[in-house]
């Protein structure tokens, strides 16, 4: 139960990171009641499985999480670009997580 709240705290962090390019540093009020009810939920999740998941994996997990599906996002929605080591990093970060998970 603590990886799925861990993995559901990274998408939210996903969601977080994408909804703060739209606050418009904070004076659009959706975009930031999105924001914090989004980072608050995260954080909650990312608290409650670190009491099961030894902390220092689980804050990586979460900001794996977090980096990887934000490049993601800012790749198909955004049109960032995609370029090869920019996506072989990519690739190593989200090895990196599976690996954590295995060792854990």
């Amino acid at each position: 139960m603590a990886w799925i709240m861990l993995v559901v705290a990274g998408l939210l962090e996903i969601g977080f990171t994408t909804s703060l390019r739209y606050t418009e540093n904070f004076t659009k009020f959706w975009p930031t009641v999105a924001f914090l009810v989004l980072s608050a939920t995260s954080f909650v999740l990312l608290t409650r499985a670190a009491q099961t998941i030894p902390l220092g994996t689980s804050y990586a997990v979460w900001t794996g999480i977090g980096a990887a599906g934000t490049v993601i996002v800012g790749i198909f929605a955004f049109g960032e670009p995609a370029t090869a080591l920019r996506l072989l990093f990519l690739i190593t970060l989200i090895g990196s997580i599976i690996g954590l998970k295995l060792v854990s």
